[in-house]
């Protein structure tokens, strides 16, 4: 049985014409970043890496956004070590292998003012469960949720998941209010339960959030927060250096030496670079010719040239912040498994199609000096650079031959079973490799099946092991992501998992 008491805990909840025209992108608030603001009437600006892909809907990774402003909640959070702790919940109950009862925390109000019960807590499970392409922490899950007074539901899944409560800390499920859902989409707009709620959404350019004065917990310090998304990397690192905006999402590598570095906090990542190979069409069908591209990278020339050295060289998918990682490599099982890959074929003007997006600064780099060392071991490589909302589609349908993702791996349950069942099953929602093995599938599954604790790490790594063997990715680093702060910032999240930025514990210091 597993039972999480309630306790109050801090719920983390445009476009620029060039780097140059920054003057005016943010509100004034931005000016106020020195410090000049009264205490407690500070507005927080926030300048993101990627616009939304899909207007902001939670059941997409969109709804990571909503979790980093703190403008939505999950049933469940997770501590600095992916264990479960209460959030919109208070406790769960696992009654049997398949059932658990969960409690909900009373007089918590959505940002429209209704009250959080059983039943708008079972719509927006329902919601996602029944969602097409399901979220991808769902992918290979099934489960059914019942009411159970006004404040509790009970859900029962069809096979064993001792992993439930992590999977329920996913921000893809958020708890909205029901006015939020419509046959078409999912509003946020006003709808969530966070220390700050959404106002405005303009487009793919910003949005606005007002502090939630009926939040539940602790009231946001600052009294908003203004977005801005910015793809364009020189365009962020300028808005940190000149005071445009408080706080700046992922400042490029190659950028960092132009910023006051007190400014600027290493994030180590599980996060990796990794290079997705075609194994359902073209030239990496062949399992040979995989394998001459995975012989034919040079890791620690990209680290050096495009990531300065603040990056770590992928031995696997898993990298440093997972610490078992690097220990179950020894075992002699992974090593077998990893002895079995192909033999690399003898390649020869073969033609691929390499494709990757500008949003990270950095994986244009890294795609020319991959297009260089893969010529040079015979390939005749064709780039294809977009912005990723123009380019995802292609890359999920198999367009590409190759295609370089920055993929964080532990983003959903703070375990890389999910990462691993939606980029690598046959069902994955997320398959770039388009990757379909019986063996994979399998050890997948059990690592899903497992307790967690030392052996359901290993199981997970010898389930790395066996898509390593397949060659359908090549891992190539493990990135330290840069988060920008403004001197005046006080208690911006640096969270690994990208899931909290401004919570209501940040502010801005006044002088």
């Amino acid at each position: 049985m597993t039972h999480l008491r309630s306790r109050s805990l801090p719920i983390l909840g445009l476009w620029l014409a060039g780097s140059l025209a920054l003057s005016g992108c943010f509100s004034s608030s931005a000016a106020q970043s020195s410090g000049a603001s009264p205490a407690g009437q500070e507005r927080i600006s926030i300048a993101h890496m990627q616009p939304p892909r899909s207007g902001l809907s939670p059941l997409s990774d969109d709804a990571f956004k909503l979790s980093r402003w703190s403008a939505a909640e999950t049933l469940v959070n997770l501590d600095d070590s992916s264990a479960p702790v209460p959030a919109l919940a208070t406790s769960f109950t696992r009654v049997n292998d398949t059932t658990w009862d969960i409690t909900l925390r009373e007089n918590v109000h959505f940002h429209n003012g209704e009250l959080l019960t059983a039943k708008a807590v079972a719509k927006s499970l329902q919601v996602a469960i029944d969602s097409t392409p399901v979220p991808r922490i769902l992918n290979g899950t099934k489960l059914s949720v019942k009411v159970r007074g006004e404040n509790q539901i009970r859900i029962i899944t069809v096979d064993s998941d001792p992993l439930l409560p992590q999977r329920l800390s996913s921000p893809q499920l958020a708890i909205f209010a029901p006015e939020a859902y419509s046959k078409e989409s999912v509003n946020p707009v006003g709808t969530g339960t966070g220390p700050f709620k959404i106002t405005d959404v303009d487009g793919i350019t910003g949005a606005t959030l007002e502090r939630f004065d009926d939040y539940w917990g602790e009231p946001a310090q600052a009294t908003g927060i203004d977005v801005k998304f910015v793809p364009d990397g020189t365009a962020r690192t300028a808005a940190l250096s000149t005071g445009e905006a408080d706080v700046v999402e992922a400042i490029p590598a190659g950028q960092a030496s132009t910023v006051d570095q007190d400014l600027l906090t290493e994030v180590p990542m599980p996060r990796t670079n990794t290079l997705y190979l075609n194994t359902k069409s073209g030239p990496f069908a062949d399992p040979g010719v995989r394998a001459a591209a995975r012989e034919a990278i040079d890791r620690s020339a990209i680290i050096a040239s495009v990531y300065e050295d603040r990056a770590d060289v992928a031995q696997g998918l898993l990298g440093p912040a997972l610490p078992y990682a690097a220990d179950f490599r020894e075992d002699p099982e992974y090593q077998e498994l990893l002895s079995q890959r192909a033999t690399p074929a003898k390649v020869n003007g073969v033609k691929i199609s390499l494709g990757t997006f500008t949003d990270r600064a950095e994986l244009p780099e890294v795609a020319v000096i991959l297009e260089q060392q893969l010529e040079a071991a015979g390939f005749d490589v064709q780039q294809d650079v977009r912005e990723y909302q123009y380019i995802e589609a292609d890359a999920l349908d198999g367009t590409f031959d190759a295609f370089i993702l920055s993929r964080a791996t532990v983003l959903d349950s703070g375990d890389p079973v999910a990462y691993f069942a939606s980029d690598f099953t046959c069902e994955g929602g997320f398959a770039i490799s388009q990757l379909c093995d019986a063996v994979v599938d399998q050890s997948i599954t059990t690592a899903s099946e497992t307790e967690a604790g030392t052996n359901r790490q290993r199981a997970i790594m010898l389930a790395e092991a066996k898509i390593l063997g397949t060659d359908a990715a090549i891992p190539l680093l493990h990135e330290r992501v840069l988060q920008g702060e403004n001197a005046a910032v006080l208690s911006a999240a640096r969270d690994p998992r990208e899931r909290a930025l401004i919570t209501n514990q940040t502010s801005l210091e006044s002088k």
